[in-house]
């Protein structure tokens, strides 16, 4: 059953604002995506006026997942502070203090981590992340989560590059997230590995346009609304650079800590290092880092090339008195099986790449699993 943008407005009216008026009456509605049982849109408000919203939030989607055909809802919560407009110290008229002002009791004021909380089911979660794009992040991301399984470990994937997902490619997947009867999406199990992404709920050639409050909003629902079932470590492949996506994640879950991808060069070492400071600020520890695309060894005549240099990952990570877990090369085996669908750690699970990735999950599996056990 098609479902069009009539359909999702006639049940937004029957949802009202904090000041009892009908969404579709409050001018907050951003344009209304409709197509395949997919609906998408975002709620547009003040920040200070933020967390009064949330709850309307989760109310739209409701209403719009129980319109007949919808298979998928997904509605952010854009919340931009006007020029010039700083939150109030007091309480609004209708009651709720600004978003700035809630945190559970104990946490400081200037806590990033005032807000954390622990998903049901997953003991540990792991940030993948790269300074800069183009490092091969997401391909460690998804080898690594294949190498901890092979370790023994329940592993989750969680493609939070929502700019321009790839795992949907990197595991061949081109279904769709289910809904369960709890209204919560059902990850999709690929190579043993439950796995969610954006990727699965848009098509590959559609452009990511998202601000950053509809980032935090992604990500948190692709965290908490999602049915994850038991886990002993859920991987997420973060988007490159130190931005909303970053600061969300280490602001909503206890993370264990982050794995760092970069190539030796000079250039990805400068905005790795920003990464590792990014995440040090909100106490995220670094379980190491990774030299991705380390050198090139020619498969005819054995002769090695370092093409972007070799060295300077582990050089850096001296430096910065952090793990150095491996160098990955540069290898025709890694990138044929990543666009196929088919990950070197699953499809040649005897070769010599599987048994690097298996070497690097060794050591997180044993820097992860030792401290939740001291926990």
């Amino acid at each position: 059953m098609a479902v069009d943008t009539a359909q999702v407005l006639a049940a937004l009216r029957t949802v009202a604002s904090p000041r009892g008026v009908s969404l579709t009456e409050a001018k907050v509605l951003s344009e209304i995506i409709a197509a395949d049982g997919k609906v998408f849109f975002s709620i547009n408000v003040d920040a200070n006026e933020a967390r009064a919203w949330e709850e309307v939030r989760a109310r739209a989607e409701a209403a719009v997942r129980a319109i007949p055909g919808v298979t998928t809802a997904m509605v952010a919560l854009t919340a931009e502070r006007k020029p010039g407009a700083a939150a109030a110290p007091h309480q609004h008229s209708h009651g709720v203090k600004p978003v700035a002002q809630h945190r559970p009791h104990g946490a400081p004021a200037d806590s990033p981590m005032g807000k954390q909380a622990s998903i049901p089911g997953i003991s540990s979660i792991i940030a993948v992340a790269s300074g800069k794009g183009g490092v091969g992040k997401s391909t460690t991301a998804l080898n690594l989560a294949l190498a901890l399984r092979d370790l023994g470990l329940r592993v989750g994937l969680l493609d939070a590059d929502i700019y321009g997902p790839s795992v949907p490619r990197l595991t061949g997947v081109h279904e769709k997230p289910t809904l369960n009867d709890a209204k919560k999406m059902v990850p999709i199990v690929r190579f043993g590995l439950p796995l969610m992404s954006i990727g699965f709920l848009v098509e590959e050639e559609t452009a990511m346009v998202w601000r950053g409050p509809m980032v935090m909003s992604a990500i948190r629902q692709m965290l908490w609304d999602v049915a994850w079932g038991e886990l002993d470590v859920l991987v997420v492949d973060m988007p490159p650079g130190t931005g909303d996506a970053q600061l969300t994640l280490a602001q909503q879950v206890p993370l264990r800590g982050v794995v760092i991808v970069s190539t030796p060069q000079d250039l990805a070492l400068i905005d790795a290092r920003r990464g590792i400071a990014m995440f040090d600020k909100v106490n995220v520890p670094t379980l190491g880092i990774i030299e991705n695309m380390s050198y090139f060894q020619c498969p005819e005549c054995g002769t090695r090339s370092d093409i972007f240099g070799h060295g300077g990952a582990r050089h850096e990570a001296e430096r910065l008195k952090v793990p150095f877990l491996g160098e990955v090369p540069l290898h025709m085996a890694i990138r044929t099986s990543s666009d196929a669908g088919t990950p070197v750690v699953n499809s040649e699970p005897d070769g010599v790449h599987a048994a690097i990735y298996r070497s690097i999950g060794a050591e997180i599996k044993r820097q992860v699993v030792g401290a939740a056990a001291a926990v």
